[in-house]
């Protein structure tokens, strides 16, 4: 009898390598181990994802859009940040490996869709253009995703977890109240580069020197 194709084959080598990397990073994530922890063999991952990176941006991908999915469902920043500290705490793995080295390529140019929205949701609620907003938004996206980690890591549980999530809300409006007052977001250090870019695919830029160059010689290359 000829055999049938398994829906849930993809959802299982995905889930599997979420697993593999969050107990050991890259070198527990072999192809090998993959087949192993989702029930198949390795031909069959082959035939599916080129490599081990392969599997990854699939898996950041995916889980992108699930978060996003999630925070389109709210209505206020706040809203969004609790909905991604539940997100976080729900599917620990997934978003681990969601966030590891973001800020550096592939994934720095990739989508980040539940960033813009929270930084729309933000402009929304103290006027102006996001992009006006970038620091601020980089420091509450910096207190967000902190407290998942420290929750995740340190293994937060019962009081010690609902008290942490509170005081991240809590600093939240702590911080946004005055902004909404028309006092401003006091900030140190150099401005926001015109080279910094977050959240636009391709167009993202870390703020490094050399990455205008390296944009260009890339369109040459297109050309």
């Amino acid at each position: 009898m000829p055999r049938h194709p398994d829906p849930d084959l993809e959802q299982r080598i995905l889930g599997a390598a979420s697993r593999l990397w969050a107990r050991g990073g890259e070198k527990t994530l072999t192809m090998r181990a993959v087949a192993s922890a989702a029930g198949t063999t390795t031909p069959t991952v082959y035939e599916r994802y080129r490599d081990r990176d392969d599997i990854l941006r699939a898996l950041r991908l995916k889980t992108r859009r699930e978060l996003y999915s999630a925070l389109c469902r709210t209505r206020t920043l706040r809203d969004a940040i609790q909905k991604q500290l539940d997100f976080a705490l729900q599917n620990t793995h997934a978003y681990e490996v969601l966030f590891d080295g973001v800020g550096q390529p592939p994934s720095l140019y990739e989508q980040w869709p539940s960033f813009n929205l929270m930084r729309q949701r933000l402009a929304q609620q103290l006027g102006g253009t996001p992009l006006q907003h970038n620091r601020l938004m980089l420091a509450i996206w910096s207190l967000t995703h902190g407290t998942a980690m420290l929750i995740i890591r340190g293994e937060f549980d019962g009081a010690l977890r609902t008290q942490a999530i509170h005081a991240c809300l809590d600093m939240l409006d702590n911080i946004l109240a005055p902004a909404a007052r028309g006092k401003g977001f006091v900030q140190s250090g150099p401005k926001w580069p015109a080279n910094l870019i977050l959240g636009e695919g391709e167009l993202s830029c870390a703020g490094d020197r050399d990455e205008p160059k390296r944009k260009k010689k890339s369109k040459a290359r297109k050309a």
